[in-house]
């Protein structure tokens, strides 16, 4: 089972890398904190990988800091929620700020995430409230890089979408649509401008 690599990135999407390493190009899957901390394509990096087996295919994580891959598996641990929608949760809120929703039973954050029902909100909570509370201290501090002030969010966002080769002024044009509400991040933002930009 593959739980670290090390190499340069050959390809760099929101979503996944694909990672060299001596060689061997492996596509990793990533959540949008984890492309922020990334360096520019053929830069070097090391990924804390989760390897999912399933019948027909091997499916690669990848994380920035362990305290991250294992919020991962605590996520994969609850009934009903797979690999591709525990890296969409990790997508769509910072690490910190599930962590604290989890502890503190935050309902209505937790089903504001895509994909996250009021049913599966309460299933998180259920089993993840006390698991939570248990990752150490210090990596707690390292789960997620700190949330952007709300008046950087935008030009972050901007910076990050004109880097993906998208025009700046298409790009500018979406984000004037789009309200950034109190509980929005990067990450959260990004995912609804790119939605609209592949429509």
């Amino acid at each position: 089972m593959i739980a670290l690599l090390t190499g340069n990135i050959a390809h760099k999407a929101p979503d996944f890398i694909v990672l060299d390493v001596q060689g061997v190009g492996y596509r990793v899957h990533i959540p949008f904190s984890t492309y922020f901390e990334l360096p520019e394509e053929g830069g070097n990096v090391s990924l804390h990988v989760y390897t999912h087996v399933k019948e027909d295919a091997i499916h690669l994580y990848g994380f920035r800091t362990l305290a991250e891959k294992e919020l991962f598996q605590l996520l994969i641990s609850v009934s009903g929620v797979g690999p591709k929608l525990a890296n969409n949760i990790l997508s769509n809120i910072e690490s910190t700020d599930l962590t604290q929703a989890l502890i503190r039973g935050d309902l209505a954050r937790l089903s504001a995430i895509p994909g996250i029902g009021r049913k599966t909100a309460e299933r998180l909570v259920l089993e993840l409230k006390e698991k939570v509370k248990k990752l150490a201290p210090a990596s707690l501090a390292t789960l997620a890089a700190p949330a952007h002030r709300h008046e950087d969010i935008r030009d972050d966002v901007l910076s990050a979408l004109v880097n993906l080769g998208y025009k700046e002024a298409m790009v500018g044009k979406v984000l004037g649509e789009l309200a950034i509400g109190e509980a929005d991040t990067v990450e959260s933002l990004l995912k609804q401008a790119l939605k609209k930009l592949m429509k």
